[in-house]
């Protein structure tokens, strides 16, 4: 089927207020499904693990799963709207997600659960497109701009709102509670879209057959990334050697899939385009931006679980972020110039290098109270940023045509989620080597023939004077409290490197697209200057 064999689409009826407040209820249902989705399981690890009798690095395996799934499949799904329709994409993934999701409450073992989590990250690749276009339908034609940033936020309140719910859920049905929520809302998304549908567009012959070839080599090279990424810092990087055979495999795969793309006529994927020096500028800074926005979920809530807090005690924490998201979204949403997106990703990556100075000064008398300005800026600031780094290259893509437009998504969806994934891969990792080498220096200083030393081993081990008799025991369990001691104060020392790190990192991306951005303006001041024949 051809463009001309198809009638153009009848004319849109002119905007209400209605049609936008439904077209907008759906767009934030779908966007927190889709969040919601994605940081239950994620902010509930260690309780689901406990249930499905796995160990961490094995229940790692449920993010990446989710991750790839949802970074590879969005290769296909532009093309399928373009020639099906979105919606068929989004009935065929939340079905298949909620079929499987159903199968895993029946089944119970963590091999269902990464099925599922699969299933949920390809739903997901879905619900995101159709999130954007549901919110750009209920903005003003006028005023396009607004639904689009909007539509980029959704998901993101639901990293603080996950965190809120989780402990009911928890309470209801333990991790059951999680999935059962999750899919209900599936279900409801699955109504809604068909019920309230997006107007149609033409449909448009896309798939080629070399199309599938390239999704073959492209799909597994970006699974394989996610698993190394993920499983990297539990396993270790250097002594795993299948780790380095995935890594392997990965870059061949992904070689390959360019060399195809590269020999075609009409790509699947444009990485000449995609290779241009302002594209690849802008895959830098998501993918900067990301690792720094790790800080939130592995820094600051990493650093409060370790002190001993559960999602109840950090409940106050996540409403202030849910509140500095949502104020963001709104300020961003009506201030935002098309012509200077720069301007809010600085003013984001000014408020991530402040907040996480901040933190850096946290000590294990940190509580959640102490966070309230730092995260709540962190938060503000990936609101901020988000809707920017869209801006910075999507309207460049639709003035190049739709197929340009798969290309972009395909940057745009990947830089994020193996950002994401990254930055928690180093981060972590950063962690794990700097409370190693503090642990080592604060164990160096322990020793009994000190008298400071040996008088806190004898206050720890009074504690035991009502249950151990032998004076020795007692000396031994106290020992092992002060090491216990030991190694919190390290890991606290170890999250004030990470947060130092993401500090300067942040600061350095700043300068950098500061940089970019003088030299544009200089750029277009002198063209300005310059006569006709000059400038021809």
């Amino acid at each position: 089927m051809t463009d001309s064999a198809v009638p153009a689409p009848p004319s849109p009826p002119p905007w209400t207020w209605s049609h936008g407040l439904a077209y907008g209820a759906v767009s934030m249902l779908l966007g927190l499904t889709q969040g919601l989705g994605a940081n239950l399981i994620n902010n509930n690890l260690p309780w689901i693990q406990g249930s499905l009798g796995a160990y961490t690095n094995e229940s790692a395996w449920l993010s990446i799963a989710y991750t790839a799934a949802n970074a590879t499949i969005g290769l296909l799904a532009v093309k399928f709207r373009f020639q099906y329709g979105l919606r068929l994409f989004a009935d065929i993934g939340l079905g298949l997600f909620i079929v499987v999701g159903l199968a895993h409450l029946l089944s119970n073992d963590l091999r269902s659960a990464i099925a599922v989590r699969a299933a949920a990250g390809m739903a997901a690749s879905a619900l995101s497109t159709l999130t954007l276009l549901y919110m750009v339908e209920a903005a003003p034609p006028e005023r396009r701009i607004v639904g689009i940033a909007l539509g980029v936020g959704w998901a993101q309140l639901a990293l603080p709102l996950s965190r809120l719910v989780s402990s009911d859920l928890l309470d209801t049905g333990q991790w059951h509670g999680l999935y059962l929520a999750e899919i209900g809302l599936s279900v409801v998304c699955l109504s809604a879209v068909n019920l309230l549908r997006l107007p149609p567009i033409p449909r448009v012959q896309m798939f080629e057959w070399r199309d599938f070839l390239t999704f073959a080599l492209f799909a597994p090279g970006i699974a394989l990334l996610c698993v190394v990424l993920g499983q990297g810092r539990y396993v270790w990087w250097f002594d795993t050697a299948w780790i380095g055979w995935c890594l392997a495999a990965a870059i061949v795969l992904l070689a390959a899939s360019a060399l195809v793309e590269l020999h075609r006529n009409k790509p699947l994927i444009h990485l000449r385009w995609l290779t241009s020096a302002d594209l690849l500028r802008l895959l830098v800074i998501i993918l900067l931006f990301r690792i720094v926005l790790s800080e939130q979920g592995v820094g600051a809530f990493g650093l409060l679980q370790t002190l001993g807090m559960n999602n109840d005690q950090m409940a106050g924490l996540s409403w202030v972020m849910l509140a500095a998201t949502l104020a963001g979204m709104v300020i961003v949403a009506f201030t935002i110039n098309p012509e200077h997106v720069s301007t809010p990703a600085l003013i984001a990556l000014l408020m991530v290098a402040a907040a996480a100075w901040m933190d850096s000064l946290s000590t294990s008398l940190t509580r959640p109270e102490q966070m309230y300005l730092s995260q709540g800026m962190m938060a503000f600031a990936g609101a901020l940023f988000l809707p920017a780094a869209l801006l910075a290259g999507f309207p460049r893509a639709i003035r190049m045509g739709q197929e340009y437009i798969v290309s972009f998504i395909v940057l745009f969806s990947t830089g994020q989620v193996i950002g994401a994934l990254g930055g928690s891969a180093f981060l972590g990792t950063l962690m794990t080597v700097r409370e190693r080498v503090h642990s080592a220096a604060i164990v160096d200083r322990l020793s009994l023939t000190d008298p400071q030393v040996a008088l806190r081993v004898k206050q720890l081990s009074g504690t035991y004077a009502g249950v151990l008799t032998d004076p020795a025991l007692r000396s031994g369990e106290g020992a092992a409290l002060l090491a216990q001691q030991a190694t919190r104060e390290a890991t606290v020392l170890a999250y004030d490197d990470v947060f130092a790190t993401v500090a300067v990192m942040a600061m350095m991306v700043f300068f950098y697209l500061l940089f970019l951005r003088v030299r544009s303006d200089l750029r277009l001041r002198r063209a300005a200057r310059l006569t006709p024949v000059e400038a021809a």
